[in-house]
């Protein structure tokens, strides 16, 4: 269990049977490898929303090789694991020595309500990645990956835990980043109902925040570009290898954005990936102009 998660929510029923990882469906086994034997399948893993299990299986040459199933059940459930997929999907290809391999999704053919998401499987430590050389990885990921198409955003909605969330497709970053957060605010209303405080507190954020540090990002000297980002790379979903020693990143919530948007997670003190990583980070990949904004960019990231 992560450090400082809420004992009350991990304690609580998972909305999913048990009965979803007691067996390996059809579906499932076409996603792997061709050749593959499915051997057993084990509960492996935490999550506040979904069964997670370890799949054994025997190869076409006769090796023994794992994968990790992630399932999910009702519509929720379907855009849970298609959003996850494609996020790996691109993350993967972009860096592979970083990321989880997807090997795909779908929908289970005797449960019609039940869908998963399946990739490969690795021991972790209960360690982080150190500062050391993960920020220089992650510096590297924004570097090399430039939208082709110069746009930012992403096509899928992706989901922070059961929360979805929609960064839409434009050529502006403070476009992009508006929607996303007019949406997260929608989200809030909804669940806790209207609240005068935040009404006001959305407005300024809207209309005077996000204009102000974000609008010259793209009408300076320095115009940023839309770079590939995890989206929510914080400790709880990046761990060390135990046969490789090598740090692996999983739970992509990617989207093509201002590279400075995944610090916002390294922020909060209370996580163990914190300030350290910011400050490491920032020595392989320069400040994005103007400087004096940095630190209210993140900030407002972090929100």
């Amino acid at each position: 269990m992560p450090p400082g998660t809420d004992t009350s929510i991990w304690n609580a029923t998972i909305p999913v049977p048990a009965e979803v990882i007691s067996y390996v469906d059809r579906a499932v086994k076409m996603k792997l490898p061709e050749g593959s034997q499915v051997q057993s399948i084990v509960p492996s893993g935490s999550s506040y929303w979904a069964r997670t299990a370890k799949i054994e299986t025997v190869d076409a040459e006769g090796k023994k090789m794992f994968y990790f199933i992630k399932v999910h059940q009702g519509e929720a459930g379907y855009k849970l694991v298609l959003g996850e997929y494609q996020s790996m999907k691109t993350l993967w290809t972009a860096m592979p020595e970083l990321f989880v391999r997807p090997y795909g999704f779908g929908t289970y053919e005797e449960m019609k309500d039940v869908h998963f998401f399946l990739c490969s499987f690795h021991d972790m430590h209960d360690d982080v990645p150190s500062p050391s050389d993960f920020p220089a990885l992650v510096a590297k990921l924004h570097r090399e990956n430039i939208s082709p198409d110069g746009k930012f955003g992403f096509p899928y909605e992706t989901y922070g835990g059961r929360l979805p969330q929609f960064f839409p497709v434009t050529s502006s970053w403070e476009a992009t980043f508006t929607s996303g957060v007019k949406g997260i605010f929608e989200n809030e209303e909804r669940a806790q109902g209207y609240d005068e405080d935040m009404a006001q507190l959305r407005k300024a954020i809207i209309e005077k925040v996000i204009p102000r540090l974000l609008r010259p990002l793209e009408t300076g000297p320095n115009k940023i570009q839309p770079r590939l980002v995890h989206g929510d790379m914080w400790d709880g979903n990046c761990g060390i290898d135990i046969n490789t020693n090598t740090p692996v990143v999983f739970d992509g919530t990617c989207l093509w954005a201002h590279n400075e948007y995944e610090l916002a997670p390294w922020q909060p003190q209370r996580h163990r990936m914190n300030r350290p990583y910011i400050e490491k980070y920032i020595e392989n990949f320069d400040v994005s102009e103007p400087k004096e904004d940095f630190e209210d960019r993140v900030l407002l990231y972090a929100m």
